[in-house]
């Protein structure tokens, strides 16, 4: 979009938060780059440049604006709707790849050699991989500096640089100003208890509007799974594993942002962290383009038009999900729930949660290898189809991740015994995030569809979903939204 000058300047004039995060605006004659929705007085189009994202703006020389702080925009949409490989290298930069496995790592994750990867970025992001990381540990940074009181110390450590020079560096290059600086001229108040241990933090997740954050909470706590997650005190909370310990999450929605309060044993892991819950709420969608293009089918004008702004509920490993999935297998929720306890009590790492009832991170491939039969209370079918994909994914036949290919990962899980198209479409609309998954067998799609007379048959709702392309997973989000299920109630009913 960033090539589109009249459009983006148009944008600009407008203060439309819309594109925040599709594209930065560079002012040549300050040398300071701005968020679209800057609040400041449109500099005059020749003065102005737009670039794709903050990493290209630094590495170009300008410094984040201080009114709008352009660095904690949402992130762009673009990537979370592509599946070639700059769009899967961003996914993983994101989740914390480069950082932990070096731009060999990542290259070798996407399949390109590290040369033809950093041209692909370089050519189209403006900025390489260890740019892009660079700017996302200034982002992180930048975050703790101006909304908790840890030691700059470790801010450094926790976002990711080597050392506090190199923080230091960076940060007064990026910012135009020192931590110090930073933290002093910090218009938001800190909320008091940001920090109460070296590994609690408190953030606001950033989202675009409209958000209809009441299907998305209200499926995530309905289909909890107790121990591993649960609503408590107005908040959905979760454990999760990430690379170098675990984690607690606690989430409160809001019509502009997420209350995001982390319990971390490692620091290091916050980046992660936030990119794989934002992943969890798709908080990087762009509503705008979904509510116009699914709003033109008359059949679900309606419920379009009375909930905009649906995410879809995703999860924070792709793996849990797609084992959680196949659990689900023709039974009910209640039942998914139920199968799903068992077998993380059995095989669930031990968790400490000091501020409620949370007891386990959900068991990897690896901890589920040896499962036993009798812990598995389903048909023997279901079972084998359980073990093919624990399997699949031990021996990496199986690849669920930030960087996959959706369209290869659909055809790995389809070779697995008992896993067929409404089981891969659901992994790939909630796993994946891939937006235009669509699980048309699906019983609640059907019963909605039936009730806003659309086709109830599956084949002939797929023929007539080609029209809500590619965003038929929103569309199918849409359509479990107008059942009267506890999937659509925030605050839920009961708790965990």
């Amino acid at each position: 979009m960033y090539d589109d000058f009249d459009r983006c300047y148009r944008a600009v004039q407008s203060k439309d938060g819309r594109f925040d995060g599709w594209f930065v605006t560079t002012v040549l004659t300050t040398g300071i780059y701005c968020r679209p929705s800057c609040p400041a007085r449109p500099p005059r189009a020749r003065n102005v440049r737009f670039l794709p994202t903050a990493a290209a703006a630094q590495g170009a020389g300008f410094r984040a604006c201080k009114r709008c702080r352009p660095d904690a925009s949402p992130g762009s949409p673009e990537w979370n709707v592509r599946t070639d490989a700059v769009a899967r290298a961003m996914r993983l930069i994101a989740d914390g790849t480069v950082d932990r496995e070096g731009v060999t790592g990542l290259a070798t994750r996407v399949g390109y050699t590290t040369r033809q990867l950093e041209r692909l970025l370089q050519a189209e992001v403006g900025a390489n991989p260890l740019a892009m990381a660079r700017a996302q540990r200034t982002q992180t940074a930048r975050m703790l500096i101006e909304t908790t009181d840890m030691p700059f110390g470790d801010v450094a450590f926790a976002a990711g640089f080597a050392s506090i020079r190199q923080f230091n560096d960076t940060v007064r290059a990026a910012c135009a100003s020192t931590p110090t600086e930073l933290r002093l001229q910090a218009r938001t108040p800190r909320r008091a208890g940001t920090t109460t241990g070296a590994g609690f933090m408190s953030v606001k997740l950033a989202v675009r509007r409209p958000f209809a954050y009441e299907g998305l909470f209200g499926h995530l706590a309905a289909s909890g799974i107790p121990g591993v997650e649960e609503f408590r005190d107005g908040a959905y909370r979760r454990t999760m594993r990430l690379p170098s310990g675990n984690a607690v999450v606690s989430l409160r929605p809001h019509p502009d942002h997420v209350r995001c309060d982390l319990m971390l044993d490692d620091v290091r892991d916050l980046s992660t962290a936030i990119a794989r819950t934002r992943r969890l709420l798709d908080l990087d969608a762009d509503p705008e383009a979904v509510v116009d293009h699914l709003g033109a089918d008359q059949h679900l004008a309606a419920v379009v038009a009375k909930a905009p702004g649906q995410r879809l509920p995703g999860t924070v490993d792709a793996e849990e999900l797609a084992v959680r999935v196949v659990l689900g297998q023709q039974v009910s929720v209640k039942a998914a729930r139920t199968h799903a306890r068992r077998l993380v009590e059995a095989y669930g790492s031990p968790i400490d949660d000091v501020e409620g009832g949370l007891t386990h991170v959900f068991p990897d491939s690896t901890q589920l290898a040896d499962i036993d039969p009798a812990l598995m209370a389903f048909p023997k079918s279901r079972q084998r189809t359980l073990v093919g994909l624990v399997r699949g994914l031990l021996d990496g036949f199986v690849s669920l991740g930030p960087g996959s290919d959706w369209n290869t990962a659909r055809e790995q899980l389809l070779a697995l015994p008992g896993i067929g198209p409404w089981t891969t479409e659901v992994i790939a609309m909630r796993g994946l995030g891939d937006p235009d998954a669509f699980p048309a067998s699906d019983l609640g799609v059907l019963s909605a569809a039936k009730q806003l007379d659309l086709p109830f048959d599956a084949r002939a709702l797929v023929a007539h979903s080609s029209r809500w392309r590619p965003w038929r997973a929103y569309a199918t989000q849409h359509l479990w939204t107008a059942l009267d299920h506890d999937v659509n109630v925030w605050p839920p009913k009961e708790t965990s």
